[in-house]
């Protein structure tokens, strides 16, 4: 009753650092590009740290800082997994900025990444920000067709909460 009344609420999901944008599925890992881990998009980095995809609460960060979490206000849960098999890589290359628990404004430094090492040690430097509940809400997400990205400035997702 009264549905019209009831507003969407809508989170805008921007990409945490400067490159160029890829589709999930042209990302060269099988667990990202047949999206097992949830609907998103991905980066190729050019330069910057990790920031903050979106207003929200940290709610886990990788033992080897390669890859953060964080809820969004409306219930979003992103994951920001920097590079591909760089969990081999035992943290080297990482400096985690922020804590489990944290309250992150969009924006915000999370990770500081030494990408010439992860470039010299790890598969690729491709960043997935994937929408880990995406598979359990019924969420409609709306994807750029943008080709670069700006960190903080170019939406890569929209999430609108039905």
């Amino acid at each position: 009753m009264f549905k019209f009344l009831k507003k969407e609420k809508v989170v805008e999901i921007y990409t945490p650092v400067n490159g160029s944008i890829i589709a999930l599925e042209d990302v060269p890992d099988p667990v990202f590009s047949q999206k097992m881990m949830g609907e998103g998009i991905a980066v190729i980095p050019t330069n910057g740290n990790i920031h903050s995809p979106v207003k929200g609460t940290v709610i886990l960060i990788a033992a080897t800082k390669h890859a953060i979490g964080i809820r969004a206000e409306n219930g979003v849960e992103i994951l920001v997994h920097v590079g591909l098999e760089t969990v081999s890589l035992k943290g080297e290359g990482f400096n985690s900025v922020v804590n489990v628990g944290d309250q992150v404004s969009v924006g915000q430094l999370l990770i500081e990444v030494d990408w010439e090492f992860i470039c010299t040690n790890a598969k690729s430097i491709i960043t997935p920000i994937v929408i880990t509940n995406s598979l359990q809400n019924k969420n409609q997400y709306i994807l750029t067709k943008e080709k670069e990205a700006i960190q903080g400035r170019t939406v890569l997702i929209n999430a609108t909460a039905k």
